[in-house]
């Protein structure tokens, strides 16, 4: 449905940072930086994030990213709290939402939630 997500960090060094640690299980990596912020993407990726300093204080956002598997929910839920994330949601099954929603969920650095979902059953 995305395209890309753009929006404003309040510490670009430590919100580039985290988010390349964090989603790294992912396959994410810089596509693009320039004057105007930083794209992230997978390899071969359709959609990307954007990330660019602001004064401003935006609202805090829920960002969701696909997991093909549960054990990159679970590599992200770590490299995240080691990026200096805080946990807000260990890896495990969330059934209330379906019966295979495996996700883990951390706080970033501007108070964002961070959460990296699998929708495949577990094997």
């Amino acid at each position: 449905m995305f395209d890309h997500v753009v929006f404003g960090v309040s510490d670009y060094a430590a919100s580039k940072a985290f988010f390349l640690q964090a989603l790294e299980p992912l396959g994410v990596a810089v596509v693009l930086e320039g004057p105007l912020g930083v794209e992230l993407s997978p390899k071969g990726g359709k959609a990307s994030l954007c990330l660019f300093q602001t004064q401003e204080k935006p609202a805090h956002l829920h960002l969701a990213f696909t997991a093909d598997n549960r054990q990159q929910v679970e590599a992200f839920y770590h490299a995240a709290l080691e990026a200096g994330g805080k946990d807000n949601g260990a890896p495990g099954l969330r059934p209330r939402y379906h019966a295979n929603y495996y996700a883990a969920f951390v706080i970033g650095p501007d108070g964002h939630n961070i959460e990296v979902v699998c929708h495949e059953p577990g094997g």
